[in-house]
């Protein structure tokens, strides 16, 4: 079934992140809108109306005016009153407006100038930005004006928005150290947990807010309670098989005292409960008393496949990936090999075992060329004491139903699992360990 795919992040620290950051830029963003409406359009809108009042004032002295030279005397003198740098009459008209397209105050205050003066033939913010260059058509001819930039349109507030943005990103480190403290916990019980599903044991002290201590302290009380009853499981079970081992070990005694023909049958009997006992014994124990330590994967397999020729089954190695040390219960690894090329040789004629490396697991894998299991029946062939008539070879004895579920425990144990699928290779049963690395 394929995963939903989400634009939200996988892990908490980015969740987190997410909903701390999106506020604050938020807020920001709602803020500059809103500043810049007010500061530059409403304050521009009021500095250019003082202006616009000077200029139509202007207009209408140079209206009265009898002629061109006295136009001009009085522009002059009107300009040095209030400060504007009048060149009239023009060289050359400014027509036109121009801005630059990132000037905001320079919008508000053309559409300003242009609402109020109609005599406007054009404004020029772009040849010096420190002034306004304003072209006005009088009955006398064109006129220049020059203002200052500063006395018609808001400055930047550069300091304002510097402030802003390095007290913004000052507070949201702050607070993202802040949340990751208290993260921190929660990754740290998610690592404990991860590595106990995985069969390892990682030193765990609850920290962080209550609802995580809480959490913490119910993780580590699981934890002992199951750790506690697996030992406990394994010590009465190791009771019951040695009680059991000494009364037939009495008669195994008596049997080798009798008529080898008369205790032919009986002794199979004897041997067929030792394995019985045997294989409770090794399902009941599972790897919860061996440690986890660093191994190497290829020499178990080498192992396995050596301690199996060597009781003469036809066991070969097939491919071997050199994943390096892993940390794995050997012997309980070794163990679930063993059940499962046991299981090959009995159903089959033959069996290979080969090791298989991915980013995330490695896979032991043990292939024959028996009958197989259905693959309806696969899940079933796991569960304990559960045996296969139609799998089973009688030519060479069957097993308690064990054997798999074996297995499956040890490789659940180290947070992986068995599987069961049919042998490309061989065209029997082929059993996959997959274990996390």
């Amino acid at each position: 079934m394929a995963h939903s795919r989400t634009v939200l992040p996988r892990s908490l620290y980015g969740r987190a992140a997410l909903i701390l950051i999106v506020p604050i830029l938020t807020i920001q963003l709602v803020f500059a809108l809103q500043f810049i409406q007010r500061h530059y359009e409403g304050v521009t809108r009021q500095m250019a109306g003082g202006v616009e009042i000077e200029l139509s004032y202007l207009l209408d002295e140079i209206a009265r005016a009898q002629d061109a030279t006295d136009a001009s005397d009085r522009a002059i003198e009107i300009g040095q009153g209030l400060d504007l740098d009048i060149i009239f009459p023009a060289p050359v008209p400014v027509e036109g407006d121009h801005r630059d397209f990132w000037d905001l105050s320079g919008r508000a205050l053309i559409s300003a100038l242009r609402e109020g003066l109609p005599e406007i033939g054009g404004i020029d913010l772009q040849a010096d930005r420190r002034a306004v260059i304003i072209g006005l058509q009088t009955a006398h001819g064109p006129m220049e004006v020059d203002v200052d930039r500063r006395r018609m349109s808001a400055s930047n507030p550069h300091q304002l928005l510097v402030l802003m943005i390095v007290t913004s990103l000052l507070m949201t480190v702050i607070a993202y150290l802040f949340l990751s403290n208290q993260l921190r916990p929660i990754a740290k019980l998610a690592e404990a947990a991860d590595a106990f599903g995985k069969g390892r044991h990682v030193t765990y002290r609850p920290r962080g807010a209550l609802e995580v201590r809480a959490a913490g302290a119910a993780f580590l009380e699981m934890r002992n309670r199951i750790e506690r009853q697996i030992e406990q499981r394994t010590l009465m079970l190791s009771g019951v098989s040695h009680d059991l081992r000494t009364p037939l070990t009495r008669m195994k005694l008596e049997l080798a005292m009798m008529d080898e023909d008369d205790a032919r049958d009986l002794l199979r009997d004897v041997q067929d409960m030792e394995r019985l006992v045997d294989e409770f014994l090794s399902f009941s124990r599972g790897d919860a008393m061996e440690a986890v330590e660093p191994v190497d994967p290829v020499a178990i397999v080498r192992r396995a496949v050596e301690n199996a020729q060597r009781m003469g089954q036809d066991v070969t190695l097939g491919e071997l990936a050199d994943p390096g040390e892993v940390p794995l219960r050997p012997q309980a690894v070794a163990r679930a090999l063993d059940n499962l090329i046991g299981n090959a040789v009995r159903y089959g004629k033959r069996a290979e075992v080969s090791l298989a490396l991915t980013e995330r697991n490695i896979r032991f894998t043990v292939e024959d060329d028996g009958p197989g299991i259905p693959k309806e029946r696969r899940e079933e062939a796991m569960r304990p004491f559960t045996r296969l008539e139609s799998e089973r070879n009688p030519n060479k004895g069957g097993g308690v139903g064990l054997g798999l579920s074996i297995a499956a425990d040890i490789a659940r144990s180290h947070g992986g699992q068995l599987r069961l699928g049919e042998s490309e290779t061989l065209g029997g049963l082929k059993a996959e360990i997959v274990l996390a690395r």
